[in-house]
């Protein structure tokens, strides 16, 4: 008979701000789970819905300035970039440590690549 005692609540996911991609804190309350991590992102989300809804774009566009665009580019070819390392570190029979380096490296570019702005 398994005597192990069943949690009673169930494990908080991890979610992150519908803006800006940073972890939302958990307030612990019960309800309607907080889509953004601090009022000046639900304030930026605000002012990008209605600029898209006057712009007559449909609600679910995603705009980005060339700024934004620039710089979601530049990670995207680091990702790109430090895939390549984990490559050519295989071809040339790297050991265990090294490859884990590098791949702990794409982890982390890709983590960044998350956040949009």
């Amino acid at each position: 008979m398994d005597n192990s005692v069943e949690p009673t609540r169930r494990a908080r996911q991890v979610r992150h701000c519908a803006w800006c991609g940073r972890r939302v804190p958990d307030s612990g309350r019960q309800g309607r789970p907080r889509l953004y991590c601090a009022q000046a992102c639900r304030q930026r989300a605000y002012e990008r819905r209605t600029a898209v809804q006057r712009g007559g774009l449909p609600e679910d566009s995603v705009v980005l300035s060339a700024a934004e665009l620039a710089d979601l580019q530049d990670r995207l070819f680091q990702l790109r970039c430090a895939a390549e390392d984990v490559v050519t570190a295989v071809d040339d029979d790297a050991d265990h440590a090294d490859l884990r380096k590098l791949a702990s490296q794409v982890v982390d570019v890709a983590a960044e690549l998350e956040r949009l702005r």
